[in-house]
């Protein structure tokens, strides 16, 4: 038995020394075993030393019990006995106490008349656990109806569907921030250095052959007038590269060669070339792409004739 109490101790120790690592240590989500594995070190030097002084421990009690003389030494055993004894009848009162069984000798006292075959009840009282356990459940009960049946408390279906609406905010407001999870209809324009830089990296390694390095066209089309063959604008942009274009006509679907965020890069980069000069610009093709969500500068109105008039809107440069 003292070994068992033994090996618990150093256990507990050992259990105590990690929970205060996890919490004085500030890791965030990590362990702090994962962030500091020094820690395992430590950990191993207090296990040596608790199991030292167990066994110093133990060592020094025999050594004691041998330097007693033969009456000591039984006085102690003795002593130890008793104790022993005290403990077990302690428990074992408690233990009576909780299940409130008669015991075999006085069964007598609580036989009844009925009679199988031989076979005897006994009308033993209920546990006292079980008693308890059956009062609560009244309690608990009682708690439940007024929650749920008085004051109209949330149902588990109730709580279900605000569970789910709350887990579907989270998840599009981790896509919005997750670069490597945008989509057409979430990309954004790039207008930081450090992307346009990305992008036109992105661009010289895989676009330059068909639109040339400063994306005047050549197999494929211009890319800096304001002229689209299917769209201009960064989700038309995103949403070209990714899937590719008109079928039969050489461009490729990028998305299984560039990531999302590589993808909104290079057409961040593309949008950000529009206005400039190529030394070889190809004549423009597709239509003339006016963005929906620009802003409007000026408006000009010519009369063309009694019956119809001529409407030309500047939009301001993105």
């Amino acid at each position: 038995m003292k070994k068992v109490f033994s090996i618990l101790r150093i256990l507990g120790l050992v259990a105590l020394a990690v929970i205060l690592a996890e919490v004085t240590l500030e890791t965030g989500e990590e362990s702090a075993f994962l962030a500091y594995p020094v820690l395992w070190l430590i950990i191993a030097i207090i296990l040596v030393i608790a199991v030292a002084i167990e066994v110093s421990v133990h060592s020094l009690q025999r050594v004691l019990y041998k330097s007693l003389t033969p009456d000591a030494q039984a006085r102690y055993d003795n002593a130890v006995a008793i104790k022993k004894q005290k403990q077990f009848h302690w428990w074992k009162k408690k233990y009576k106490k909780l299940l409130d069984k008669k015991p075999i000798e006085a069964e007598d006292e609580i036989i009844l008349d009925h009679n199988y075959d031989g076979i005897r009840e006994l009308d033993n009282n209920l546990p006292p656990w079980w008693l308890y356990g059956f009062y609560a459940s009244i309690i608990f009960a009682f708690g439940y109806m007024l929650k749920y049946h008085v004051f109209d408390g949330t149902s588990q279906k109730e709580e279900y569907l605000m569970e789910v609406a709350e887990a579907k905010e989270a998840v599009e407001e981790y896509k919005k921030n997750a670069k490597g999870l945008l989509t057409a209809n979430t990309v954004e324009l790039l207008t930081g250095e450090a992307d346009i830089e990305a992008g036109k990296a992105v661009f010289t390694a895989n676009c330059v052959a068909c639109h040339k390095a400063d994306a005047g066209g050549g197999i494929g089309p211009n890319l800096t007038d304001s002229y689209w063959i299917l769209g201009g604008g960064i989700k038309n942009v995103f949403n070209t590269i990714t899937e590719g274009g008109r079928p039969g006509k050489g461009m490729v679907a990028w998305k299984t060669d560039l990531k999302p965020d590589e993808i909104a890069q290079v057409a961040s980069y593309v949008l950000s070339l529009h206005g400039t000069t190529p030394a070889d610009p190809k004549d423009p093709e597709g239509e003339l792409y006016v963005d929906p969500d620009a802003k409007v500068e000026n408006v000009e109105v010519e009369m063309k004739d009694s019956t119809s008039v001529e409407i030309n809107m500047g939009y301001e440069e993105e």
